[in-house]
């Protein structure tokens, strides 16, 4: 099993940055990719940026250029950069780790809330 632990949300004002982390922990082997979705009300989860244990990287078109994925893959932890923030950022952003095992398993964290205001 995985456990994925985030932190780093709250408010911050327009053209802001905030830094978001997960830590994944438990009893498991090799993951293959962690990233960032997000879920704003009354719309679905999407996808924010992602990057597998080989360093190829995925971002939403709406964050390129502004938001950043790293990843420590000996502490299997992964953190996401967020620079010139907008209102439209505003968010639950939620951690995933997804394992090549079986037919591939996805792990979520309890999600940050990450606001943009001012």
């Amino acid at each position: 099993q995985v456990q994925l632990v985030e932190s780093g949300g709250g408010l911050v004002q327009p053209g802001g940055s905030l830094r978001l982390s997960c830590a994944a922990s438990g009893s498991f082997g090799s993951i293959y990719r962690m990233g960032w979705y997000r879920q704003a009300p009354g719309k679905e989860r999407e996808l924010v940026a992602t990057k597998t244990s080989g360093g190829s990287t995925n971002y939403a078109d709406s964050v390129k250029g502004r938001f950043t994925i790293s990843r420590d893959n000996a502490k299997n932890t992964v953190y996401l950069q967020m620079n010139s923030l907008k209102p439209e950022d505003t968010a639950v952003y939620y951690c995933n780790a997804y394992r090549r095992i079986d037919s591939g398993r996805n792990y979520w964290g309890q999600g940050t809330q990450v606001t943009v205001s001012s």
